[in-house]
C-alpha cells in the first residue's frame, strides 16, 4: 500500500509540480486520506492522495479482491482568488473515501454528491466525474492490479445534476462546451438548461 501511495505521489509530483499545501484526514473505519494542494499561476489544484492505495471493490461481489479492481485519486481544479475553495478539502477526502465507506466504484461518467456546498458559498455540491489521461498520466502497476486513474471532478449546480440524471453526463459535457462554460471558475452559474 505504501509503496503504491509513494508512486502516486511521484506522478502527481511530476504532472503539477511541488505542492504548496497538504492536509489529512481520516474516517473512522478508513485509510487516511490526504490531499495536496499545486498552485499553477492563476489555478488551484487539489488532488486526493489515498484512495488508490486499496481497489475499489464491486459493491455486489461477496468479498473485496484486495488485489485486482480499479484504482483512482481525485483531482479538482479552480480559478485561484475568487472563493474561499481551500475549504474544499476535507470534502474532497470524503469523496475519495467513497469506496471504503459506501463500496461504490468512482468511475468517468458518475456523479459524486456532498449534499453541501463544496466549499462555503459554493453553487456545487456535486460534481461530475470525467475521464482520466489529461492532466495527470494513469500510472501502471505490476500485474495483475489495475492503473491509478487520476480522474477531473468537475462541479456541477443542483440544477446541472438534476439534468444530468436524466440526460446523462455526455450531454451534459456538451451543453458545458457549447454554452462555452469555464468550469474552472468557483463561482460561475448553471449552464442554460432546456
Amino acid at each position: 500500500m505504501g509503496e503504491i501511495l509513494a508512486l502516486v505521489e511521484a506522478r502527481l509530483l511530476t504532472a503539477l509540480g511541488e505542492p504548496d499545501a497538504r492536509a489529512a484526514v481520516t474516517f473512522l473505519g478508513t485509510d487516511r486520506i490526504e490531499v495536496l494542494r499545486f498552485t499553477d499561476r492563476d489555478v488551484v489544484r487539489y488532488a486526493t492522495l489515498g484512495m488508490s492505495a486499496q481497489p475499489m471493490a464491486d459493491p455486489t461481489a461477496a468479498l473485496a479482491d484486495p488485489v485486482k479492481g480499479p484504482r483512482a485519486e481525485l483531482v479538482l481544479s479552480v480559478r485561484a482568488g475568487l472563493a474561499d475553495t481551500d475549504k474544499v478539502l476535507r470534502p474532497l477526502a470524503v469523496l475519495a473515501a467513497t469506496p471504503q465507506v459506501e463500496g461504490l466504484i468512482v468511475a468517468p461518467g458518475a456523479s459524486l454528491d456532498l449534499g453541501e456546498p463544496l466549499w462555503p458559498g459554493a453553487p456545487f455540491s456535486s460534481v461530475l466525474v470525467a475521464e482520466s489521461g489529461g492532466l495527470v498520466e494513469d500510472l501502471e502497476l505490476n500485474e495483475p492490479m489495475e492503473p491509478v486513474r487520476f480522474l477531473p471532478l468537475l462541479p456541477m449546480t443542483h440544477n446541472e445534476a438534476a439534468w444530468k440524471r436524466v440526460r446523462g453526463a455526455q450531454e451534459l459535457q456538451e451543453r458545458w462546451l457549447s454554452h462555452g462554460m469555464d468550469l474552472r471558475d468557483p463561482l460561475r452559474a448553471s449552464v442554460a438548461l432546456d
